[in-house]
């Protein structure tokens, strides 16, 4: 099944390639629903709307097509941004509340793209869309806990744009990405022109919506650490509608020997700290027991402990109840899939 990919700017509107004057109204434009609206419209209210009018700040906009040229121009431009996906990044530019003067598109780098299976490893280039992602055969196959998570991230549409390196990078404590990354134990690899370094995913995360990427640094791919092939994975979250950030969220994987017990172990929440959080303290309490219902319980009470953000969509205290169920849905999964029967 083809997938459909359906830019949230319409680069060819552009009169000047080079220079990225983007604006909501001209996007609209493209839509044919659109034109009907417009011909409706008096001269005097479509001079309203014209394309002069924009969002965003003004900014240069850049299109390498190798890695290489990309590393140079963040090196290089000031206050410049990189473009992986827009889903996150053109909203916020639209609100100004990010202002660039330089937007970097990683768009047309076919080196970030690709996934590949080596060495005990899954490796995603960090321009593969989520789309692409929710329908590969190989991350069916060898990360089946992405592929279940993908299904939660947004919708259809901003899915067919958005990447996973874009993901990443933005760091929003409840996306659903960083927590897969988190429990697989992932390496982030980071390209600037000094080269490429790996950044291990636990010293990923340097806070609320921060990482330990350098101004001029880029994701240009991601290790996953592959688990044996009948280790059983499960995933849930829990949103006010569907497509919304998670208020929480859980992500387990579980590896089971023939006799039930349980030889590793991994929780992961998100939506409910400044980042992806690890449940060091449930997996150790797995980790060597029997797999019934009663030590997933145990294991999943160790949310309690955790103390979670409290914003306008939640407490801390729903947070930390929500924590604790959802980690029991999420082991419960893992444990069916692993074959044993809770």
């Amino acid at each position: 099944m083809p997938v459909l990919t359906l830019p949230l700017v319409e680069i060819a509107l552009l009169a000047e390639p080079k220079l990225a004057c983007f604006d909501g109204r001209v996007r609209d434009a493209a839509h044919s629903s659109f034109y009907n609206y417009f011909g409706t419209l008096s001269l005097a209210a479509r001079d309203t709307i014209s394309p002069g009018k924009m969002k965003p700040a003004p900014f240069d906009y850049h299109a390498p097509r190798k890695l290489e040229e990309a590393a140079e121009l963040l090196a290089s431009l000031p206050n410049a941004k990189i473009l992986a996906g827009g889903q996150s990044l053109v909203p916020m530019m639209n609100f100004r509340y990010v202002i660039v003067d330089h937007l970097v598109d990683l768009g047309g780098i076919e080196d970030l793209r690709g996934i590949d299976v080596a060495e005990g490893r899954l490796r995603i280039g960090a321009m593969m869309r989520q789309r692409d992602l929710e329908l590969s055969p190989e991350i069916a196959r060898h990360c089946p806990l992405m592929a279940e998570a993908l299904r939660h991230v947004g919708h259809r549409q901003t899915r067919n744009r958005g990447t996973i390196g874009g993901s990443l990078a933005h760091a929003d404590p409840a996306a659903e990405l960083p927590a897969i990354c988190a429990a697989y134990d992932a390496v982030v690899h980071a390209a600037s022109v000094r080269g490429i370094r790996a950044v291990p995913f636990r010293k990923f995360s340097a806070g609320f919506m921060a990482t330990a990427l350098s101004p001029d640094e880029m994701i240009a791919a991601i290790d996953l650490p592959l688990w044996r092939a009948n280790a059983g994975h499960g995933f849930h979250e829990f949103a006010r509608r569907q497509g919304d950030f998670a208020l929480a969220g859980a992500a387990a994987l579980l590896d089971v020997d023939a006799a039930g017990i349980v030889k590793r172990a991994a929780l992961a929440l998100f939506g409910v700290a400044e980042g992806p959080l690890r449940l060091a303290a449930a997996e150790a309490a797995l980790t060597g027991q029997v797999l019934d219902f009663t030590a997933i319980r145990n294991a999943a009470a160790a949310a309690r402990l955790i103390e979670p953000i409290s914003d306008i969509h939640a407490s801390g205290d729903y947070r930390r109840h929500l924590a604790q169920v959802l980690s029991t849905r999420a082991l419960i999964d893992a444990a069916r899939r692993a074959g044993v029967d809770v």
